[in-house]
């Protein structure tokens, strides 16, 4: 092979001169560059996927081809691409959402023809000026074609995202000799087959074992989140290294995290919901040991790139085995030993499940979404908020997949109905979902077997291997202990149980609202307030839970919001009087509690508001325009009961903020001295 050759040289010169090619990379090089074939290459983390693509795209740029597309899912995952292809000599660049001042410099570039690769999530293939200024300024037209992390073009895939279907499109058009490669290391048989589906049935497929040496699996079932506190922490400082702490939701990342600050380690929390910056920052710091570990979401997923990662511990079972392997992937990729632990504890499963009844739009979101737009000469999502009772994700999510499917299209003044014909898929969302299930039993399996870990693993993925790993802890003695440390479970269960959520004042009412607009009046404005608990969690929640569910909340939930309000908020100026948010529904739930937390402290107890007429539960509510017309003119101020000091406003539940903020203007309106809202339970989702 002419291709392999230079691609041979290409490697040295980056890599050093004893640097080869693993199995299977020359041949996929030599198919890119050689027959211009379409290929997709399932191989295991670590195996070199970019190696392939970056070397075939300097030989096609040798040969006077255009510049290579690169679709990637992840900014971390753009960053460390780009850092590896100037490894290797080859100039790439992103057009993503946190450049935007350097577009007009890219494009002149890549009219100049002075660019390699450009990197792109998958999203910017809606965006108009990417498909008619950027790609119109790529002379020669595009020489290579990468999708990267593939699985999640697949509908069946753990990490599946709409935009990557709008690949499809593109790939049907691609002109005659541009060669195209799609990448993945987390695709089973039934992946790969829809994979093959969506990018041509002259796919070739390269696919090499995926068992990782380096890496040796055990798994603890501790049940409660004190017990994996206490083993956690342990773990963390008898270990050599650094590495990565995976959880399921945002809520636990900050939770984990402020816990090994606590106990002295240096972990800081890594989630979807961080700026740019901060998520370079804290990559930058693992990279070079200076934290002891990232408390990560998914987020910190897919192309993570620190050969030297000792450990990965999962806090909580994921709810997927490819996600799983997808995850433990970044450890031990230049160690001969790594250790990858699985803790999994009785939320798992209901965090899992919220997941995968959360993935897809309900059909009634669906249809409602689309008929606002066809009656509409052109909608934003901001309007839609008004007409639609669902989150601002949703709506969000359900317009990429209608847009996916040819039924709206967006046009300047917003978005509009296509002539296309659009039939909700209800066989396909429910045959999905039916997998994921499968896939999270396979998961429950995976934490209670007594066979070979990764020999578990891999067969999951349709791995022909049937070697066991000799590693892991099933395949010998339990590698690491078992028992967490008694004192620091006890200390663990405490800080749970004063782990307590802040309640964040409303600065605005929502825009299209109507009935208010615009800014609230800081001198109407809540003061910062407190939850106890997520609503049935860890610490105090499940006991706010069973409170809930009974009709009665217990003498010690009285006791621990009092301590919470004294040694934790520690309002200033201090409250003088209580008040509650009453309900039709029960009527003397939040009211009687909020008269024995006022005996508590000492404090007059006034029911100042008064439920003026039924309204559905504000959890029914999806977004904020909803939520605030659901209570808007249901409250009544009782203006004898108000008196002029600060208040504690007592709910049981917050979520979205707007009960507590429409009653506490109210009292403000009416004369009160600042409000201080005051809640049992938080309802909110984690979110990663």
């Amino acid at each position: 092979m002419a291709a392999e050759g230079a691609a041979q040289e290409l490697l040295r010169q980056a890599l050093g001169d004893r640097a080869e090619f693993r199995p299977q990379q020359a041949e996929a090089i030599e198919a890119l560059v050689e027959r211009r074939a379409r290929v997709l290459v399932v191989q295991r983390t670590g195996w070199g996927k970019s190696v392939v693509y970056f070397i075939a795209t300097r030989l096609l740029r040798q040969e006077g081809l255009g510049p290579t597309i690169l679709i990637s899912p992840l900014l971390s995952l753009m960053r460390d691409q780009i850092a590896m292809a100037e490894r290797l000599g080859v100039r790439a660049v992103s057009i993503d959402s946190t450049n935007e001042e350097d577009w007009d410099e890219i494009e002149a570039a890549l009219s100049e023809d002075s660019i390699d690769i450009l990197l792109i999530s998958p999203e910017r293939l809606a965006n108009r000026r990417f498909r008619e200024r950027t790609l119109s300024a790529i002379p020669k037209g595009i020489g290579l074609f990468v999708v990267d992390e593939a699985h999640c073009i697949s509908d069946w895939g753990h990490d599946f995202r709409p935009d990557y279907q709008r690949i499809r499109q593109i790939t049907e058009y691609l002109p005659t000799g541009v060669a195209l490669l799609a990448t993945t290391a987390t695709a089973n048989d039934r992946v790969v087959a829809d994979i093959e589906g969506q990018l041509g049935p002259d796919l070739e497929v390269l696919r090499g074992p995926l068992a990782r040496d380096s890496l040796h699996l055990q798994v603890f079932e501790l049940d409660e989140q004190a017990e994996r506190l206490a083993w956690l922490t342990t773990y963390l400082q008898s270990i050599d290294g650094s590495g990565i702490v995976y959880v399921l939701t945002i809520r636990d990342a900050l939770r984990v995290s402020a816990w090994l600050e606590q106990q002295g380690i240096q972990a800081p929390a890594y989630h979807g919901s961080l700026d740019h910056d901060e998520r370079l920052r804290l990559e930058r710091a693992l990279r070079a040991n200076g934290v002891k570990a990232l408390v990560a979401t998914l987020a910190l997923g897919m192309g993570f790139d620190k050969p030297d990662l000792s450990f990965v511990v999962h806090f909580q079972r994921p709810s997927s085995v490819v996600t799983y392997y997808q995850q433990i992937g970044r450890a031990g990729r230049a160690l001969d030993r790594a250790d990858v632990v699985l803790l999994t504890g009785r939320e798992d499963d209901e965090i899992a499940e919220y997941f995968i009844a959360d993935a897809f739009p309900p059909e009634s979101v669906m249809r409602d979404v689309a008929g606002a737009v066809e009656a509409s000469d052109g909608v934003t999502v901001k309007h839609l908020e008004t007409v639609v009772n669902a989150k601002h994700g949703e709506i969000h999510d359900t317009l990429t997949l209608l847009e996916v499917a040819g039924a709206v299209a967006k046009e300047d003044g917003g978005w509009i109905r296509t002539p296309n014909r659009w039939d909700y898929d209800q066989g396909r969302v429910e045959q999905v979902t039916q997998t994921r299930y499968h896939e999270l039993a396979r998961m429950q399996a995976y934490a209670a077997t007594e066979e070979c870990l990764m020999l578990f693993l891999t067969g999951e993925l349709d791995d022909p291997s049937d070697r066991r790993c000799g590693r892991c802890a099933n395949c010998g003695e339990p590698f690491l202990p078992v028992v967490p440390d008694p004192d620091l479970v006890r200390e663990a269960a405490i800080f749970l149980k004063r782990a307590h959520r802040p309640i964040e004042p409303r600065k605005q009412w929502p825009a299209h609202l109507g009935e208010r607009r615009g800014n609230i009046p800081e001198e109407h404005r809540l003061q910062e307030g407190r939850a106890l608990a997520i609503y049935g969690d860890a610490g105090w929640g499940r006991a706010v839970k069973e409170g809930k569910t009974e009709g009665s909340f217990s003498d010690d939930l009285v006791a621990a919001v009092a301590e919470m309000i004294e040694n934790d908020l520690q309002p200033d100026p201090r409250p003088t009087w209580v008040t509650a948010i009453p309900s039709r529904r029960d009527p003397g739930l939040v009211p009687g509690f909020a008269r024995r937390l006022a005996d508590r402290l000492e404090l007059p107890y006034r029911q100042a508001l008064a439920k003026t007429r039924d309204t559905p539960q504000q959890k029914t509510m999806e977004n904020s325009v909803q939520q605030v017309r659901n209570v808007i003119g249901a409250f009544a101020v009782d203006s004898a009961e108000i008196m002029d000091g600060p208040v504690l406003l007592v709910d049981d539940m917050v979520d979205s903020r707007w009960s507590v903020t429409v009653c506490g203007v109210a009292l403000r309106e009416a004369g009160s001295g600042p409000v201080y809202p005051i809640a049992l339970g938080e309802t909110t989702a984690g979110g990663s």
